[in-house]
């Protein structure tokens, strides 16, 4: 490209060099942008030019070196957690709090459940046995399903005994969400003292709450976990399928544990959906199962080049499966339950009118009362279970007088639609003891009127053994 000439004219000299110099860099800058532009992009695939080359070439080496080295989230490995891992954050303090906090609250849900309310547990031996005769250092995990937010540690502390329930030491950790139980420092601190590991949700199976948990199940501690990841949002209808970290929790460890899984109904009465407090008078049904094994799983990973994400899926559908057996079997259980208890409510229905019978017709009431006792099983099931307050005061009273004052307070009912205003008047005028007394006295005169009924003797005493039973409880009321 030419460049303009500049004419001199009795001028500065350096002035048009200066002048000339700035045009040919104006134009030389124009040149190098125009080229520039016009120039392939160096990382694109039809420049062959050598820095694009070798700066390809060290992108796929740094690629490799990563993908070799470190693990990406959509890969699955072994990570193995020592077992003093986040020993630090357990403090003294906070071991001591561990031991007054679990025994006590422990203590509580077992009588809230048994007390308040109806437990019925198919074979919680299984439990006790791998609870506290496993081998030393072997770990314990349990599964069940998740249908209410009360499920630990309502359910746990029901299926121990209180003896058990004051050793904090042996009993379960188990995981809860960091946004539901961790969501300020009181409810962290609440929550850490009971035996609860916080989890992230969303942040995968190699996070620090499940190295804590196989931390614990490391040092042979027991270790609770719902497969589901959630409570189930129809009631307990349906059960969700396990997450793949509770396959990490069996696979990783440095001890296979011992695998125990229960299915439960009923907890969706006591806590449902929206609910801020429990209910009482629900019956909950637990069916126990036997220990899950896992060695066919185990020793084909040796065999066969099994990637490690197909492993924890396998555990996983493997308690699924065995969890829905269950369900099924717990569902027919708590159906028969409440059929036998409908029989046994209708069988004491029947015998109280039988007994109620004798009493007024003059009959032996301790005939009644030992036919009753031997009655059949639906019968004494029914009458220990059926009321609450009664089944609790089946080990401090005799089934006799239980029986006896259930039948007197039966009677009082039945009699009571044909004398409820001479009762209520003398209740008005004299005080409890005459009330009774005259309330008795009505019953001598029911069994002196009853037909075929000699309240007198040949030898002028009483020739009834009922009559002689109720003067001896009446006495001389003057009534």
């Amino acid at each position: 490209m030419a460049v303009q000439r500049i004419e001199l004219g009795g001028g500065d000299l350096w002035k048009s060099k200066a002048k000339a110099l700035q045009l040919r860099l104006r134009d030389r800058f124009r040149v190098v942008v125009d080229r520039h532009r016009r120039r392939p992009h160096i990382f694109s695939a039809a420049s062959d030019g050598y820095f694009s080359s070798t700066v390809q070439r060290w992108l796929n080496h740094f690629r490799d070196f990563r993908r070799d080295s470190l693990h990406s989230p959509s890969a699955f490995y072994r990570k193995r957690v020592s077992k003093d891992f986040n020993a630090d954050d357990e403090s003294v303090i906070i071991r001591m709090v561990q031991s007054v906090a679990v025994p006590l609250i422990g203590n509580m849900c077992h009588v809230f459940m048994h007390g308040l309310n109806r437990v019925q547990v198919y074979g919680v031996e299984k439990l006790h046995d791998a609870l506290l005769h496993r081998p030393k250092n072997k770990p314990l995990l349990t599964v069940s399903n998740h249908v209410a937010s009360v499920d630990d540690p309502f359910l746990i502390a029901s299926l121990l005994p209180p003896s058990v329930l004051m050793d904090a030491q042996n009993l379960r950790w188990t995981l809860c969400a960091s946004d539901r139980c961790f969501k300020n420092p009181v409810s962290s601190a609440f929550f850490q003292s009971v035996k609860v590991l916080p989890v992230a949700r969303g942040e995968g199976i190699y996070q620090k709450g499940m190295d804590m948990a196989i931390a614990k199940l490391n040092s042979g501690s027991w270790v609770h976990i719902f497969p589901e990841g959630s409570r189930s949002r129809d009631g307990g209808k349906t059960m969700g399928s396990p997450k793949r970290g509770v396959g990490r929790l069996i696979l990783d460890a440095d001890t296979v544990p011992l695998v125990i899984p229960f299915v439960h109904t009923g907890m969706q009465e006591i806590m449902p959906l929206g609910a801020t407090l429990p209910r009482i008078g629900k019956r909950v049904t637990v069916l126990l199962g036997d220990p899950i094994q896992f060695d066919d799983i185990l020793d084909a990973e040796g065999v066969e080049n099994i990637s490690r994400g197909k492993m924890y899926d396998a555990v996983a559908s493997r308690i699924g499966q065995r969890l829905q057996h269950l369900k099924i079997q717990v569902e027919k259980l708590a159906l028969e339950q409440s059929v036998e208890f409908q029989q046994a409510a209708a069988g004491i229905t029947e015998r109280a009118a039988d007994m109620l019978q004798q009493v007024e017709c003059g009959g032996s009431f301790g005939a009644g009362i030992h036919e009753l006792r031997s009655s059949d099983r639906y019968f004494r099931i029914g009458f220990s279970y059926d009321s609450i307050i009664i089944s609790r005061m089946r080990g401090y009273m005799d089934s006799t007088e239980l029986l006896g004052f259930a039948a007197r307070g039966l009677f009082m009912n039945y009699r009571a639609k044909d004398h409820t205003a001479g009762i209520r008047d003398v209740g008005r005028d004299v005080g409890p003891v005459r009330a009774w007394k005259h309330f008795l006295s009505r019953i001598l005169l029911v069994l002196s009127t009853c037909p075929g009924l000699d309240m007198e003797g040949e030898d002028g005493k009483e020739g009834s053994s009922g009559g002689r039973q109720v003067k001896d409880i009446v006495g001389d009321s003057g009534a």
